[in-house]
């Protein structure tokens, strides 16, 4: 029993293509970005992580198997 526990492999995590498409929402006053998913029927966005630099970004694309993400003002 150590003190420290190993990082374990995350798995990648599902939406459903059909009706959501990965979309960043981006600030035009602060420069803010927020990566999550639009409902194509409803226009509802889910927020999913803020993103502060690329690796974050590169972050919520592993995490999803998304190769590219569309930007929203």
């Amino acid at each position: 029993m150590g003190l420290f526990k190993k990082k374990q492999q995350e798995a990648k995590k599902e939406y459903d293509r059909e009706k959501q498409r990965p979309v960043l929402h981006c600030s035009i006053c602060t420069g803010e970005k927020v990566a999550g998913f639009k409902d194509v029927h409803t226009g509802k966005f889910e927020e999913v992580m803020f993103i502060r630099d690329d690796r974050d970004l590169e972050k919520f694309k592993s995490m999803y198997g998304i190769e590219e993400v569309g930007k929203e003002y």
